[in-house]
């Protein structure tokens, strides 16, 4: 083959030994199984609302600039809030914040009562005590994806806390990495 034919067939050409790709969708229950052999860091994204939400599809975008990124469900009780939010905080979790977590997860859930420790940051920002940081962040972009929405913040601060070894959420559970 030429090397002036296109890229896709050279690759194509190249690669005789894959298999087609099969045309079917996956259900939701396979893929949720599926990822959830894949362990995820935690963090807690809160809004000045208050409102906040466990997530664990968090993750570093840009280093310049500094840019992070969570996706959100649109079914999400907290879609709106974050929808119409300028800032938001990310707060990574350690360890030992299981029940954290797992009331900014559950629905209907008292996320900033008493059980919660928290104070105020910039821009009315909720703090979580117990994070091992605290990223405050300038909504940068929205973008849809499916069915979730994909949120990038430009990062303006971060306020490295205590260290500790991070929440992990893995098969369908919250846990610590085992060589911590």
């Amino acid at each position: 083959m030429s090397s002036s034919a296109p890229a896709a067939a050279r690759r194509e050409a190249s690669a005789p030994h894959l298999a087609p790709v099969v045309a079917r969708t996956i259900d939701t229950g396979e893929f949720r199984q599926a990822l959830g052999r894949h362990p995820a860091g935690v963090a807690i994204v809160t809004l000045a609302d208050p409102a906040g939400l466990t997530v664990t599809s968090f993750s570093s975008a840009s280093l310049g600039p500094p840019l992070v990124s969570f996706y959100i469900g649109h079914g999400s009780s907290n879609w709106p809030a974050v929808q119409r939010a300028r800032h938001f905080a990310v707060n990574l979790m350690g360890h030992n914040h299981q029940d954290t977590a797992a009331r900014f997860a559950r629905k209907g859930a008292d996320r900033f009562g008493p059980a919660t420790q928290w104070h105020t940051g910039p821009a009315g920002l909720p703090l979580l005590a117990g994070a091992t940081v605290h990223l405050i962040c300038a909504t940068a972009s929205l973008v849809t994806v499916g069915d979730h929405e994909l949120v990038v913040g430009r990062v303006l601060q971060a306020d490295l806390n205590q260290p500790a070894p991070p929440l992990l959420h893995h098969r369908g559970q919250f846990t610590r990495p085992e060589s911590a």
